[in-house]
Order: structure tokens, then C-alpha cells, then sequence
């Protein structure tokens, strides 16, 4: 192949002297046809091979290896042919006899022409959000956690929402879409969703799947429909899964100590929307042509049966919750949300806790065991309930038993004053009290009577009552 000097000569003396392409090719020992190819362009000399150099060994199974590679597109991610797995299976089912390095020279060369084409994908105004869940640790109060970051991200306008959850189980995928539905101010046509569990039971053929009855609820409930990616097709949801990481490098970077889940979520939401601020001008396209929310709100909660046992507590995702003490041996429905878990009885709420992400521990609130206490109130000596009160409530106790063997009478009496006010109304009148008796603190908690004197009466003109008196006795 001519270099580029050569080149360059030949075009010189062709059209700065003048010389014939017949003299070129006799001067300088090259075709004519050479010649004409060099005066054509002044571009770099490319050497193309109009063939491919036969491979004596592979050309007889380059038709079957690619067959095997076609066929990779439809397996699992995980379960297609490496080129070691191609030598082998030529080895072993077709007597092969060259080289491992060959098959991998020629699978590499296979894979490099079989390269798929992918189409850039757009969207309307308001026709679809991508959502996806990501991963990132933080330092929360000083202790480092593993957060999961929910993503739904605007296709056509790329305003995103992000928000942090300690989990990626279904409820927090229901919790995710209430808020981000929120943020927007409206529900788009469709979703872009991957085929987590969350969402899809079980993948059918093509694109159909059967969806999670939960997820299908969701999308009732707002209106939207939902598609899914293919299977090892992240391409297809490309600009959502290129959000996590997004989100992770330019709101987690430099890493920083949050005080509270709370405080990291205001964080995120912060810089959702210097990016929604960022995107304005598409964003009030997009915004415009959103669905309205529903009247109510999605209850985003996940409800099981539980039953709750002699020590008036239920199980619930390997942690102990307490109910009031008269449901004892009765089954409730418990609602699992995100960040708390709300017991009922039909329609009423009978106990609150907010949600524990570790396992095996009890969480108690005295006030349902009240009851309990004025029934057996020597049980204040050692029930954990009690034990796990604030400082004060250990103080008062230890005082009391000073005064004699029935000092849990007097414990007891300043406990149920809770039936009628809050655990931090009744911490705060023990914390000033001189000393412990059920008189001096209902004393505290005594409600001030309002100021008469501040009281205002709304002025009526008495002569419209007398003329109203006078029309009904006539």
C-alpha cells in the first residue's frame, strides 16, 4: 500500500508540473490504475480487503458458532456461550481439533458483526416517566446505611424525583409513586418499568407479564398503564437507569452526615428541584399536559392479617408491636407503610408504631396496657413496659418504694393519669414536682381556666329579635 508521502509526490507532479498519468506510472513503477486512484482524493491511503482472508480451520463451524450466538440473544443474561463454552462444545460435538486461541479470535470477530442497533427513543409531553430503584450508603446520625433511592424521571422533560427509603420491598415501590405523583402535580399516560417483583409476577411472552395485584391496584388508582423492558434489555429504560447514578455522583458527593432520614430526603427534594429548575421550560410543557391526581390519596401500605397474643403484642416482619390490651386473642389487620405500621380493627386505628428495620425487637406503648395496671399493679416492679419509661418514670419509682411495700399503689394512680394526657405532658409535670405523689402532679396537669376578661361577644341589634317576637304572636 502507498504511504501518504508517495501520495502526496504523485499528486504534485500531476497537477503542479503537469505530468500525464502514463508518465507517472512509467517514472515511478506504478499501475495507472494506482495512479488514478491517488488523484481522486488527497485522503489518508486505506487498504480494504474485498474478501475475507479464508480461515482454513474455522470456516467449516463459523456457521454453526453463529447460529449458537444468534441464539444467545433470547437466553437468560447469564446462561449464554462464553468462547471457552464454544471450543468445548466443538470439541465435543464436532471432533474439533485446532486451537482454543483461534475460536476465541473468531467468536471475537463473530460478536464484533453481530453488534445490535439500538433506536433513540423519545416521548411526548406527559406521556411517560421511567422509574427505577438504586442504591447508595450514607451516614445517617454518624452510622453508615445502606439506603435504597426510588427514581421516576420525566421522559420527555427529564425532571426527576428522588426519594430515600430503608427498603425496596413493595410498599416502599406504592410509597415512591404516591410522593413523586405529588411533587408533580399529576399522573403521566404510562410507566417504563424494569421486571422486578415489585411490579411483575411472572414475565410472559414478548411483552406481556403478569403484573403484581398491588402494582395493578396503584395504576387504578392514578389511571396509568404500564409497560415493561425486555428481559437483559436495560437499553430500553436507558435514561432511568442512568438517573441512580446520576443522583448518587451530584447529590451524594462529597459524602456527608444527614441528622435524620427526614433531613436526607429534604436534601434530595432540594436538588430535584434545582434540576426541575433547570429543565423549566420543557417542564411546563410536561406539566400541562399531566392528569389530574385523584381525590384521595393511594393508601400506600401493604395489610396483613395478625393475631394478637397474651402479652397484647403482634408480629409483623419479625418485630413485636403492642395493641390495646382488650384485643388480647383477637385478629386485627395490620398496614405496613414505609415508615410506620398502623393496626386496626375494620376501620379503626387501635395502635401507631413507627416501622423497625431490625429484627426480633418489641416495641411498647404503656398506654395500652393501662388497664392491665389497675388490675395488677405489683406488676409495675418488673414489667418491661414500665422499665423502658423515660429516666423520670426510674427516678419516680425508685423513690417511691422508700416509703413502704404498697408503693406501686401510688405508682400506679400517677400512671393512669396517662389515660388523660400525653407521656410527655406526664414526663415534663414528674421532672417538676418537689417530690412524687399523685396530688402534686395532678396539680402540674391541671388545665388553666380561660380569662374571662378575654372572652369578646359578638354584638346583635336586640330591636331585629323584638320585630321577629311581634310577626310570631300576631
Amino acid at each position: 500500500m502507498l504511504r501518504m508521502v508517495e501520495k502526496e509526490y504523485i499528486r504534485k507532479l500531476h497537477f503542479r508540473k503537469g505530468w500525464s498519468i502514463r508518465k507517472i506510472s512509467r517514472q515511478l513503477q506504478h499501475s495507472r490504475v494506482t495512479v488514478r486512484k491517488m488523484l481522486l482524493d488527497s485522503d489518508e491511503p486505506q487498504y480494504s480487503q474485498k474478501e475475507p482472508r479464508p480461515k482454513p480451520k474455522m470456516d467449516p463451524y463459523m456457521g454453526i458458532i453463529t447460529q449458537w450466538l444468534e441464539d444467545d440473544k433470547k437466553s437468560p443474561k447469564k446462561q449464554k456461550h462464553t468462547a471457552k463454552r464454544v471450543f468445548d462444545r466443538l470439541v465435543e460435538e464436532y471432533d474439533f481439533d485446532g486451537s482454543e486461541s483461534t475460536v476465541r479470535k473468531a467468536v471475537r470477530e463473530l460478536r464484533g458483526s453481530l453488534k445490535e442497533c439500538y433506536l433513540v427513543l423519545t416521548a411526548n409531553p406527559g406521556e411517560q416517566v421511567q422509574v427505577d430503584f438504586g442504591h447508595a450508603t450514607v451516614s445517617i446520625d454518624g452510622e453508615e446505611v445502606k439506603i435504597t433511592l426510588f427514581c421516576m424521571k420525566f421522559k420527555y422533560s427529564k425532571v426527576p424525583f428522588v426519594v430515600a427509603f430503608r427498603t425496596e420491598k413493595i410498599e416502599a415501590f406504592l410509597e415512591g409513586h404516591v410522593r413523586a405523583f405529588e411533587y408533580f402535580q399529576g399522573t403521566p399516560e404510562t410507566g417504563m418499568y424494569d421486571n422486578a417483583t415489585t411490579q411483575v409476577v411472572k414475565v410472559l411472552n414478548g411483552p406481556l407479564r403478569k403484573e403484581h395485584e398491588t402494582f395493578m391496584s396503584l395504576r387504578t388508582h392514578y389511571l396509568f398503564d404500564s409497560t415493561f423492558q425486555g428481559v437483559g434489555k436495560p437499553n430500553e429504560k436507558g435514561s432511568i437507569e442512568g438517573l441512580v447514578g446520576y443522583v448518587r455522583r451530584n447529590s451524594l458527593v462529597p459524602k456527608r452526615d444527614f441528622g435524620s432520614f427526614e433531613e436526607l430526603n429534604d436534601h434530595l427534594l432540594a436538588w430535584c428541584e434545582r434540576e426541575k429548575k433547570r429543565h423549566s421550560a420543557l417542564w411546563e410543557e410536561e406539566q400541562r399536559a399531566l392528569r389530574p391526581l385523584p381525590e384521595m390519596r393511594y393508601c400506600s401500605a401493604t395489610i396483613v392479617p395478625v393475631k394478637v397474643n397474651t402479652y397484647g403484642l403482634v408480629n409483623c416482619h419479625r418485630n413485636r408491636y403492642s395493641v390495646p390490651s382488650e384485643y388480647v386473642g383477637r385478629t386485627l389487620l395490620a398496614k405496613i407503610y414505609v415508615d410506620r405500621i398502623e393496626i386496626t380493627d375494620n376501620e379503626k386505628t387501635v395502635a401507631t408504631h413507627q416501622r423497625s428495620y431490625k429484627k426480633n425487637e418489641t416495641h411498647m406503648k404503656i398506654e395500652h396496657f393501662l388497664p392491665v395496671l389497675e388490675i395488677k399493679a405489683h406488676a409495675v416492679a418488673n414489667a418491661r413496659v414500665i422499665r423502658e419509661l423515660p429516666p423520670v418514670f426510674q427516678t419516680m419509682r425508685n423513690s417511691l418504694k422508700k416509703t413502704g411495700p404498697l408503693w406501686y399503689r401510688e405508682y400506679v394512680r400517677i400512671l393512669l393519669l396517662l389515660k388523660n394526657h400525653s407521656l410527655h405532658e406526664l414526663e415534663g409535670a414528674l421532672l417538676q414536682v418537689d417530690s412524687y405523689s399523685f396530688e402534686n402532679v395532678m396539680e402540674l396537669l391541671k388545665e388553666e381556666l380561660p380569662d374571662v376578661r378575654a372572652i369578646r361577644l359578638e354584638s346583635h341589634e336586640i330591636n331585629k329579635y323584638e320585630a321577629l317576637f311581634e310577626r310570631v304572636v300576631q
